[in-house]
């Protein structure tokens, strides 16, 4: 399936799409030592998040598509150096809402992050004057 939402965003930062079908995603991210935030090579958990976003908003695949909310668990800590993979389904289509599963696993198949992801598909892009979340 064509990508239609969120092309230009970095492979580097938020990850490589490996699959996009109707509902669900797949994106791998391999992290760096510029992640890291000490000399344990800890990476910061907001690029965690950002693969799981990302592989949320591929999920719903739709150009105008936001996140609104997110309720997330980081489960186990990520080392620079990993590779990681993130998986993403549609939950529950509410029509403009929809809720997107998320989970994150490293290379030795640990969940390290879960979450739900509350995307809105908007009228028009949420730059775009008079754009608004509709709910």
């Amino acid at each position: 399936m064509e990508q239609r939402t969120h092309v230009l965003a970095s492979r580097r930062l938020v990850g490589e799409p490996v699959k996009i079908e109707d509902g669900k995603a797949e994106v791998e991210l391999l992290t760096t030592e510029e992640m890291a935030v000490d000399e344990y090579g800890l990476v910061h958990g907001g690029f965690t998040f950002g693969l799981a976003d990302y592989a949320a908003m591929l999920a719903v695949n739709e150009p105008t598509v936001v996140l609104g909310k997110a309720e997330v668990k980081f489960l186990k800590p990520v080392k620079a150096g990993e590779k990681l993979i993130a998986k993403a389904e549609v939950t529950e289509d509410l029509g403009k809402k929809k809720l997107v599963k998320a989970e994150v696993f490293n290379e030795r198949d640990e969940k390290v992050f879960e979450g739900v992801f509350h995307c809105y598909v908007l009228e028009k892009h949420v730059l775009e004057r008079s754009s608004s979340f509709r709910r």
